[in-house]
């Protein structure tokens, strides 16, 4: 099974996005910047080989939010590892996609994500939503 990993990167209270070229495979759908794990390569490597690639920053991978298997019609299924980048160097330059974008937690299910992305999204908000419950009920 390919595994695939993605970076969740928070910096002053927004997500770092990306929306995919019109010209590739899910065209113009957003997701997190991250991609597939070389053989013989650690997730949490891949994570930063990516987004040196894709966004030519040097990240600290802080830990692992979630992980799944997902299949896209007609294709073999995948292991996606979602981790959490809350230190980096440098600033993120677009060199892989259409477009970045920062964006508030809430708005992420606004924008158009891969459904793969999209189980993720929906999760993280649920947790969001449960912590400011329980913190409001304080």
């Amino acid at each position: 099974m390919t595994t695939v990993v993605a970076a969740v990167i928070e910096r002053n209270g927004r997500i770092l996005i990306a929306q995919r070229k019109r010209t590739g495979r899910h065209p113009l759908k957003w997701e997190f910047p991250g991609g597939k794990v070389e053989p013989n390569e650690a997730p949490p490597a891949a994570v930063v080989r990516e987004l040196e690639e894709e966004l030519a920053i040097r990240a600290r991978v802080e830990g692992e939010i979630m992980r799944y298997e997902y299949q896209y019609p007609g294709r073999p299924p995948i292991l996606l590892i979602f981790y959490r980048v809350t230190e980096f160097t440098g600033e993120p330059e677009n060199l892989d996609f259409e477009r970045i974008a920062w964006v508030a937690r809430a708005e992420l299910s606004d924008y158009d994500f891969l459904e793969g992305d999209a189980e993720f999204i929906r999760i993280y908000n649920r947790s969001l939503q449960s912590r400011l419950s329980h913190d409001a009920s304080e």
